[in-house]
């Protein structure tokens, strides 16, 4: 059985943060195990304190742990916790988790995803060090201050590279483990979570392509341009001598150059930046499908219905009636 750790802090933090994603995985656990006819749940899920010992919070709450760090001898998602109140103690009381964490994503690749003020830990691990990471924007400055190395993206509500997450601030974190459910139960899974808590479900990143962000792990400056060029004006006509143009390529070395960086040639990622958008105004709104067809750029319906199965799986009726909020699970 697969595990996910929801870790319970030393020192401060607010007991919502930390009760509210562990009944969320749990929901999404038992669903899952229902849905899929499982004789067991999926993943065991514990929350893990450095100790056995219960954790009292503002003097009123206690959080008593399942399993300590030194219980566990693999995990496959750890869910750091936010911490609160005085940070400079807040890490520094918390250093066997962020020890523990590093062990695991180095001997387990286990994947990591910080809430909130979370973030100060994961960035103790050093495994942000480069990359991209999330907090509340109430703790940006000092974030920045203490973990200079770190590409803190202040605009963003979420951040992912690699397998490791960050989440913005306060009760997005709600919305955020909405995200994780989908990505460790599948989407079906967590539209039922969210119908069920009444959560808005919904893209919680300011991009609407998360999807490709592993697309992007490459040094190739100008390939990235060209992405987000293409993620910004995918519903215009595009093509390779554009896009070229655009980032100062001729159009055999551009087409070169995308498929080793993305592993995608320019007309399947524009394909798949169309698919991603259609399926989120079908996931989300009552548009008809030739609406949805027209606003990513298509005029051939049939073309858009073949490249939609494709990619998604479903005809675009198939995948609305599916996964739109007001009509899943009616």
């Amino acid at each position: 059985m697969k595990h996910i750790s929801v870790l319970v802090p030393q020192g401060s933090s607010i007991v919502d943060t930390i009760i509210s994603p562990f009944n969320l995985f749990k929901m999404a656990n038992s669903y899952h195990q229902r849905l899929n006819g499982l004789s067991e749940p999926l993943y065991k899920i514990d929350l893990v304190g450095i100790d056995d010992k219960p954790v009292t919070y503002q003097g009123l709450f206690t959080v008593n742990p399942t399993a300590s760090i030194d219980s566990i001898e693999k995990t496959n998602l750890i869910i750091i916790s936010p911490i609160s109140g005085n940070l400079a103690n807040g890490v520094k009381v918390n250093q066997k988790f962020v020890e523990w964490m590093k062990k695991q994503r180095i001997q387990n690749g286990t994947d990591l995803a910080s809430l909130c003020r979370g973030a100060f830990l994961l960035a103790e691990t050093g495994l942000v060090n480069g990359k991209d990471c999330a907090t509340h924007w109430a703790a940006q400055d000092l974030f920045k201050k203490w973990y200079p190395q770190v590409n803190l993206v202040a605009e963003s509500i979420f951040c992912e590279s690699n397998g490791i997450y960050s989440s913005g601030g306060a009760y997005s974190i709600l919305n955020f483990t909405l995200y994780l459910i989908e990505r460790f139960f599948g989407r079906e899974t967590a539209i039922w979570t969210s119908k069920l808590s009444e959560i808005e479900f919904d893209r919680i990143s300011q991009s609407e392509f998360i999807i490709f962000s592993g697309q992007k792990d490459h040094s190739d400056e100008s390939i990235k341009s060209a992405q987000e060029f293409i993620e910004s004006n995918f519903e215009n006509k595009l093509n390779v001598e554009t896009i070229a143009e655009k980032v100062h390529l001729n159009a055999r070395s551009f087409l070169r150059r995308f498929k080793k960086a993305t592993s995608n040639t320019p007309l399947e990622y524009i394909q798949r930046v169309r698919v991603e958008a259609a399926k989120k105004k079908l996931e989300n709104t009552t548009d008809t499908i030739m609406e949805v067809m027209f606003s990513i750029g298509y005029n051939d319906e049939k073309a858009f219905r073949n490249t939609f199965r494709k990619y998604a799986g479903l005809s675009p009726k198939e995948y609305q009636l599916k996964y739109n909020r007001e009509m899943a699970y009616a």
